[in-house]
């Protein structure tokens, strides 16, 4: 089945462009112009990916950013701006954005995004057989809508590539899963990430499991990292 996308963008060049050729690459794809149709397209069932222009005649695409973080198992999302200033690109990654896109962009680098996008979110599912959520200690971890609850603690939203590489983590639990792996397979060969960039998503890990976070994941110094912790 392909993939399902819906564009939200007002220049009636581009979004006919994007549409054409994201529809030669294989996906199905809706494309709508204002904030308005979004939300029509939105209660009608969320996409595999929204692809959302920021300066919409209607609003801000991060207005209906932050509406999707309020819902239960949201969409992942980037952002396409003529406007790329620090602050904005700040706020996009606060409400989740995978990825901010300044225009003008070259169109194979969209199309590069957008499948590391999908293929990101389809490596939670693979890499735990498809299975839901899984208990560690007084955590429960839901992969399906990305999220860590501790008991009786507010929840907690993952961003897809912590999240992902969680998945990896416990998917390959007490074999060691070197950086060079982890590059590979959540960031891909049209990245620029550095080993730095995984230590810090391990950082990120470590901290939402408090006290257990060293425990559940250990590091193996000049390899990589591997999860001991038990989880049922």
């Amino acid at each position: 089945m392909s993939p399902k996308l819906l564009l939200v963008e007002d220049d009636r060049s581009l979004g006919a462009t994007l549409k054409d050729r994201l529809k030669k690459e294989g996906y199905d794809i809706s494309w709508v112009e204002s904030l308005e149709n979004a939300r029509k397209e939105l209660q009608m069932g969320f996409p595999d990916l929204l692809i959302l222009d920021v300066g919409l005649p209607d609003g801000s695409g991060f207005e209906l950013a932050k509406e999707l973080g309020q819902k239960p198992n949201p969409p992942p999302f980037l952002f396409l701006t003529a406007v790329a200033g620090a602050q904005d690109r700040l706020r996009g990654f606060e409400l989740g954005a995978e990825e901010f896109i300044p225009k003008p962009f070259h169109l194979k680098e969209l199309l590069l995004r957008v499948k590391h996008v999908l293929d990101a979110h389809r490596h939670v599912y693979e890499a735990l057989a498809f299975q839901r959520s899984i208990e560690y200690k007084n955590f429960t971890i839901d992969f399906k809508s990305y999220t860590i609850q501790e008991k009786d603690k507010p929840l907690q939203r993952l961003a897809v590539r912590d999240m992902n590489l969680l998945a990896l983590l416990i998917s390959q639990k007490h074999r060691v899963v070197s950086r060079d792996e982890i590059l590979d397979k959540l960031w891909g060969e049209d990245s620029f990430p550095t080993n730095r960039t995984i230590d810090n998503a391990i950082v990120r890990l470590r901290q939402i499991f408090g006290e257990n976070g060293q425990e559940a994941i250990q590091s193996v110094r000049g390899v990589g990292y591997r999860w001991i912790g038990e989880i049922h």
